[in-house]
């Protein structure tokens, strides 16, 4: 790593860093007065709050990243043209395209970084904050039993279960119905327990009756005290996956739940298309910084201009991706888009405008 290669990663380096804390700051202090009146109502003090806050600040650093990346990118080149330190470097036979290599490896870093925080450490402080919010900010009592947040649950491709309650912890369940349908989606059999206990051994109905529907409109009714009963899920899934909140989940929560589906033939449109547009999300940065390059180059090698050009150009062009990756999400996780596609989607997009608009610099 040469001498000037470290200049110019180290001057990219403060910019970012400016750029962060001063977005970071601004999203936080607009949060802040967006909640602040709601949250004084409940007179918990001062600490919970600064907790409470303090928490969301990885969600919102997680956010901010790839928008700070491509002013910082803009910004850089800005500067580096007006002291004329680009042109001595061009006078001296350098590529722009190695003058701006630092940017990338930077990108790619804070990629790594981003990955990292989205698959493991995000979820964790994000949960915290919640629970913060609710239990020491408004104090509302720790209940015993919760209405379900999605009562409706696939366990089967041709099987549903509808829940009433839930035991906090969500080893017992009450108010039970499982629905099982044959290959014409013709209703064939439905099973209501009071409860259903997580054991050992997985789930125990309890005090319930089971109906099967034959095919002369008669229907069997039996009754039992307690039936296993195959549900693949865990208490665990009752408070993330099927409340509908996976950003509360670590990839590894992800990969197991879908996991115990594998052999169902059941499709997780929205979960699977969350999980891939997490994953997608932190490889922005390097698309910001293509992006970002692109509109700073001329043809002769620099695009001149304002620092006031420049960002308005990088809130064009975030305003856009944000606008697109939400787009496709919603479609994915409606089905109109493949889960995977709908993840990368954005990324694909302008990846493939920042490599058009490089083609078009004269190096």
């Amino acid at each position: 790593m040469t001498i000037l290669f470290r200049y110019i990663l180290r001057e990219y380096a403060k910019i970012f860093l400016m750029c962060f804390a001063g977005l970071v700051t601004i999203y936080m202090v607009i949060d802040f007065f967006e909640k602040v009146r709601r949250l004084l109502r409940y007179d918990s003090g001062v600490l919970p709050m600064l907790a409470y806050f303090a928490l969301k600040i990885p969600a919102i650093s997680f956010q901010v990243v790839p928008f700070a990346v491509l002013v910082a990118t803009l910004l850089t080149l800005g500067l580096l043209a007006r002291s004329n330190e680009i042109t001595a470097l061009r006078s001296c036979g350098i590529s722009l395209l190695w003058v701006t290599s630092p940017f990338l490896l930077f990108a790619g870093g804070l990629a790594m970084v981003l990955l990292a925080f989205s698959s493991a450490i995000i979820p964790l402080p994000s949960e915290k904050a919640e629970e913060i919010r609710l239990i020491q900010i408004e104090k509302k009592p720790i209940p015993l039993t919760v209405q379900a947040p999605q009562p409706w649950a696939r366990i089967d491709a041709d099987a549903l279960m509808r829940i009433r309650t839930i035991d906090v912890g969500g080893k017992t369940l009450r108010g039970v119905r499982l629905f099982y349908f044959d290959q014409a989606f013709h209703l064939h059999q439905v099973i209501e327990a009071a409860e259903a206990q997580y054991a050992a051994s997985g789930w125990v109905l309890l005090n319930g009756n089971r109906r099967e529907f034959a095919p002369d409109h008669t229907v069997n009714l039996t009754l039992f005290t307690d039936q296993p009963a195959d549900i693949p899920l865990i208490p665990d899934d009752f408070s993330t996956s099927l409340a509908g909140n996976s950003e509360t989940m670590t990839f590894r929560e992800i990969r197991n739940y879908l996991g115990r589906f594998q052999h169902k033939e059941v499709s997780f449109s929205r979960l699977l298309t969350d999980y891939y547009g997490r994953i997608a999300f932190p490889f922005v940065t390097i698309i910001m910084v293509l992006v970002g390059i692109a509109l700073g180059l001329r043809r002769s090698g620099i695009r001149g201009g304002s620092m006031a050009m420049g960002i308005g150009q990088a809130f064009i062009v975030g305003f856009c991706y944000w606008t697109t990756h939400s787009i496709a999400i919603a479609l994915g996780r409606g089905g109109a888009l493949a889960p995977m596609l709908a993840g990368w989607m954005a990324n694909i997009l302008f990846a493939s405008f920042g490599l058009y608009l490089l083609l078009k610099v004269r190096h």
